[in-house]
């Protein structure tokens, strides 16, 4: 697990593998933001591509 956190990515999805579990942020220097949606219109239509389920999880 990196508990590198980068202040620049807020983050509360724990069981992302990217996620530091000491605080809310993502440990990756950057992110990718997708959309499942054709058209999107609210933010429930984006997706964090850079989302990895973390070992053991779930």
């Amino acid at each position: 697990m990196n508990e590198n956190a980068n202040k620049s990515i807020q983050c509360s999805v724990t069981s992302c593998r990217h996620h530091c579990q000491s605080a809310d942020y993502c440990s990756l220097s950057a992110i990718k933001v997708g959309t499942h949606e054709t058209d999107p219109s609210q933010k429930q239509c984006t997706d964090c591509q850079s989302f990895s389920l973390k070992n053991g999880c779930c």
